[in-house]
């Protein structure tokens, strides 16, 4: 959801009220088991309440040593300073070369662009900027597409352009669940060989106000079922909930996590992705009236440390 990321230390056993569904499903995943020189573009033109947790002893904080990080929404503050990098966010959500240009030392871009049309003269017009730009490490091509209104074949025919004009850079899209959190698929959407995608996002938000107690069980459940579409572990990033309330849906269901239930996110998420090419916090910034990231405080102490 936008209108407009890790070889994670093992995380502490913990006892989860009213959640009985993590063990099982944490258990099923443990058991289960371009870098070159860009070529000259052609005819380029110039961009919560529910059940608390109770450990059994204290959850440390989950530490990830995958090595970029991504908020998205409201990256860069009024006189252009990017916000989210105090908290160790590496990777920006950006959408023009002048973005990129503001970004500090070590930060790359993830450059937003939202079209589906191919790669006609809109889309080069969009992308040719970032063509051989160092701050680019890739390209979000579109936030829950729709095989109906966005063919699988124009995103593999942009993500293709791209590949060809840019080898180094990274095509990411986040995908649509097509059924119900509990049972999630991807099937009649995009895959690897029909998208052209190096990466693709899964965004299970299980502290909803709908539920009394978060349902951690989601997340491998999402996992598991992009990798039934023939998605390896390797090109799937990590959404971690960091958002709450607002007028999503007519209302939203959606809760902002306490630090504790972040910390079990966290936790979980390495369990069962553990080596995730970037993480994703969604969302740095307010959108509809929500709760962010970047007004909790709490949530950012945790992300700081997740992130460091």
């Amino acid at each position: 959801m936008r209108t407009r990321s890790a070889v994670a230390i093992a995380a502490a056993a913990v006892t989860v009220i009213g959640a009985s569904s993590v063990t099982a499903a944490v258990a099923l995943r443990l058991g289960a088991g371009h870098a070159q020189p860009a070529t000259a573009v052609p005819g380029s033109t110039a961009t919560s309440t529910g059940t608390l947790l109770r450990p059994i002893r204290p959850t440390p904080i989950v530490v990830a040593t995958t090595r970029w990080h991504y908020t998205a929404n409201g990256n860069f503050g009024p006189a252009g300073q990017y916000l989210p990098g105090g908290l160790g966010f590496n990777l920006a959500d950006v959408s023009s070369v002048g973005d990129l240009n503001r970004l500090p030392a070590g930060v790359l871009g993830l450059v937003w662009l939202g079209y589906c049309g191919g790669p006609d003269r809109t889309f080069r017009a969009k992308v040719s900027p970032m063509i051989g730009d160092a701050k680019t490490f890739g390209f979000y091509m579109m936030d829950e597409p729709d095989p109906k209104t966005c063919p699988p074949a124009n995103m593999k025919a942009e993500c293709d352009w791209i590949h060809r004009y840019m080898p180094s850079a990274k095509t990411f899209a986040l995908l649509e669940n097509r059924g119900p959190a509990t049972a999630p698929t991807f099937a009649n959407s995009y895959t690897p060989a029909s998208s052209g995608l190096d990466l693709i996002g899964l965004d299970p938000y299980p502290v909803r106000s709908d539920l009394p107690s978060p349902d951690y069980g989601e997340i491998a459940g999402y996992v598991q079922a992009a990798e039934e579409m023939g998605w390896p572990q390797s090109s799937l990033v990590p959404v971690f909930q960091a958002f709450g309330g607002g007028n999503w849906l007519g209302g939203g269901t959606w809760k902002l996590p306490t630090p504790a239930e972040e910390q079990q996110l966290l936790a979980i998420w390495a369990s069962v992705l553990p080596a995730p090419l970037f993480d994703y916090a969604y969302s740095w910034g307010e959108q509809n009236g929500d709760q962010s990231l970047a007004s909790s405080p709490g949530l950012q102490q945790i992300f700081a440390a997740h992130n460091e």
